[in-house]
């Protein structure tokens, strides 16, 4: 058994060194650069809390971030609640359709939404046809645009999250809930949904951790309007090589996220979220 694990644990070094390269090596150089460009020092740090445009920029990507978790989560367990439901072919079908949006590529999807949001994209064109609205609407290129590009991208990842825990949870307690003469809806508010919080937490930390630091879609669907924290950053090196901006803005970046999952993985709930359940 020890031999064993020996072997498994020297099979994860080839990994593990292309890890160390590929990702921790640039971290600790945008580090250095965010410490020594253009002297060494932390007054890149303390200029972040002083720009008024970091700070705008930031106050978007909270309230982006924020509208695209809760939007989601909640549009994702709706969809993985029905799919636990379901007969096992139509959960087949239903898993795969979740799926298809990892074969498209982000600008495709993005693109997509572009063409059915512009003024006169496909969803404006419908509703004038229809006489619903006289003029069309503005519904890309903002704010809307964008929390709609992220939450079409975001839910798959929601969906297959939320699935693996609601798959997990017991349906005997259900119907000894039931038996008991609890109604549908004490049953859901009361057993299923308290049930279901570890795969909630999971999701909601996830999809909150990922929009912050989000580039292709916003950038797309915001086109510079809706300016988000990793856009930004892009433009600051690749725009007006400000790389000292760029760089402690980064490492920023990189420390907040480290807070928050440090700080998620201490909640009881999201701690459960990696426990295994024992089998129905």
């Amino acid at each position: 058994m020890r031999n064993f694990k020996t072997t498994a644990l020297l099979l994860t070094v080839p990994a593990s060194l292309m890890a160390i390269g590929l990702y921790a090596a640039p971290i600790l150089q945008v580090l250095a650069l965010s410490l020594t460009e253009p002297k060494f020092g932390l007054a890149n740090y303390q200029g972040l809390f002083a720009n008024a445009a970091v700070g705008r920029v930031v106050m978007t990507t909270v309230k982006v971030s924020v509208m695209t978790t809760v939007l989601t989560v909640l549009a994702s367990y709706i969809v993985a609640f029905a799919i636990i439901h379901m007969s096992a072919g139509w959960r087949r079908i239903s898993l795969f359709l979740v799926l298809v949006p990892f074969w498209i590529s982000v600008l495709v999807r993005a693109f997509s939404w572009i063409t059915i949001l512009r003024r006169r994209g496909v969803l404006n064109s419908t509703l004038m046809d229809m006489g619903v609205i006289s003029t069309p609407l503005d519904l890309v290129y903002n704010l809307f645009g964008v929390t709609v590009g992220m939450v079409h991208y975001m839910m798959p990842f929601a969906i297959l999250l939320l699935y693996a825990n609601l798959s997990d949870i017991d349906r005997r307690i259900m119907q000894a809930a039931r038996s008991l003469g609890a109604r549908p809806a004490t049953i859901f508010w009361r057993v299923w949904l308290p049930l279901s919080l570890p795969g909630i937490a999971l999701a909601t930390l996830f999809v909150f951790v990922f929009s912050l630091g989000f580039l292709v879609t916003p950038a797309l669907l915001g086109a510079g309007k809706t300016l988000m924290i990793a856009e930004y950053i892009s433009v600051q090196i690749s725009s007006t090589s400000r790389w000292d901006l760029a760089t402690s803005l980064s490492t920023m970046l990189l420390l907040v996220v480290g807070v928050i999952v440090f700080a998620a993985m201490r909640s009881p709930a999201l701690r459960a979220a990696f426990v295994a359940r024992p089998q129905q």
